[in-house]
């Protein structure tokens, strides 16, 4: 797969990439349970300064990003299923000013929509540059159930959360995430 910067079109700090970096996946469809405890892990996140790597699609993972670029120093690298559009330097102008932010992606200007097929190779993008994964849920048969069982990711360290739908993960050797002690839990470190 894709993974110098020679392969890729950015917009941001390159620099992020040379940091350890937890892709953050989550399916599309998921129960409304697990938002609690994916904002607790963002939130640890955010005190811990962890850069997250994620293409940010579905709508949890949107919130997300939405709630890690409140942070000063959070670094975050998104990877697109397009291209990098012009508008984009823009939008995000004061997180790439500071150095916080990176778009990463495979593909030229001129593809401005995300397809099955964009969003396959981004997620496979993502998976290989990311040194472990948090995925909160994994919809049975779905995309993701299929990138995680992939070769390039069975051996990376992940993290899931206790649901009957994460069990395969969970028998393929992912670990539980527990939140901070702050809440009762023990913390766990990949």
């Amino acid at each position: 797969m894709i993974t110098t910067l020679e392969d890729v079109r950015t917009l941001g700090n390159t620099a992020l990439l040379r940091l350890p970096k937890t892709a953050f996946f989550c399916s599309r469809e998921y129960p409304l349970k697990i938002e609690k405890l994916a904002y607790l892990w963002a939130m640890e996140q955010r005190q811990l300064g962890y850069c997250v790597l994620s293409g940010f699609h579905s709508r949890l993972e949107q919130s997300i990003f939405r709630f890690l670029r409140r942070a000063e120093q959070q670094p975050i690298v998104y990877v697109l299923g397009r291209g990098i559009q012009p508008f984009m330097a823009i939008d995000y102008e004061r997180e790439i000013q500071l150095g916080r932010l990176l778009f990463v992606t495979p593909f030229e200007q001129e593809v401005v929509t995300v397809t099955q097929e964009t969003a396959n190779i981004r997620n496979q993008l993502i998976a290989d540059l990311a040194d472990r994964l948090f995925v909160p849920y994994v919809r049975p048969g779905g995309n993701l159930e299929k990138l995680l069982q992939s070769e390039g990711v069975r051996n990376k360290p992940l993290l899931t959360l206790n649901l009957p739908e994460n069990q395969p993960l969970l028998r393929r050797g992912a670990r539980l995430y527990h939140p901070p002690g702050l809440l009762g839990g023990t913390r766990l470190s990949l």
